[in-house]
């Protein structure tokens, strides 16, 4: 079962890495039209964040180790909610806050429904993958920590984005 679970775990890396080589190439490509980073202070803390995360979840495994299955469907169509987000967004998707003065904010797929489905998707997967392999206490610290990076992201992303709401509105 252990070997499952690091290898659960090394695919979540690896589809990390993937997408901060696609949300890097993205903010480069933002930048370079005139777009503006809002609150990069906090972004270290995020990254600090999903690799404490991920480091928890992988040192506090228990013996014997139990995958319950259920929660693991949970973190794949966590996944799959991921992917609408990232094809949502498309050239816009990063990591980072980036806004393009002139550009109206995205209003399709997840977006219809919900203002930040992509912070939604990450406070999922905080809670769900170390429920999956019974570790309670990692979900539930590293979602309050989570909560608390997402509310100062959150404001920040919200306050940078007023100009272009009222454009939208008008």
């Amino acid at each position: 079962m252990i070997l499952i679970a690091y290898g659960i775990i090394a695919l979540v890396v690896l589809q990390r890495a993937a997408e901060l080589v696609l949300a890097n190439r993205n903010t480069q490509k933002l930048k370079a039209r005139g777009g503006v980073e809002i609150g990069a202070g906090h972004y270290r803390f995020i990254v600090l964040l999903h690799m404490a995360w991920l480091m928890a979840v992988l040192w506090l495994m228990p013996a014997p180790l139990v995958i319950h299955w259920g929660w693991i469907l949970v973190f794949v169509l966590l996944q799959v909610a991921r992917v609408w987000v990232i094809a949502s967004l498309g050239p816009y998707w990063t990591t980072r806050i980036i806004s393009l003065p002139d550009v109206p904010l995205v209003k399709g797929g997840p977006y219809r429904f919900v203002r930040h489905p992509n912070y939604l998707v990450v406070a999922g997967e905080i809670l769900v993958l170390p429920l999956a392999f019974g570790e309670i206490w990692v979900a539930i610290v590293f979602s309050i920590v989570n909560a608390a990076v997402l509310y100062w992201r959150i404001r920040q992303e919200e306050t940078g984005l007023v100009a272009r709401r009222a454009m939208d509105r008008a």
